[in-house]
């Protein structure tokens, strides 16, 4: 069995004293044909002119 880092008594210390903040109301998200429009467009349409460049990864948005 694996060593377990650090003690226990300090688990959830870093989610437990952030600020809770609500969730904001958003437009609902598109679904079926739609959002595989939405995703073309983001993958291969707008980084055509970046061509050549490496290719960004998930979190570069």
């Amino acid at each position: 069995m694996g060593k377990v880092h650090g003690s226990l008594a300090r688990a959830g210390k870093v989610k437990g004293q952030t600020p809770k903040v609500d969730k904001q109301p958003k437009k609902k998200a598109k679904t079926g044909r739609a959002k595989k429009r939405i995703l073309y467009t983001r993958r291969f349409v707008n980084t055509a002119s970046a061509f050549g460049k490496r290719k960004m990864n998930a979190n570069s948005a």
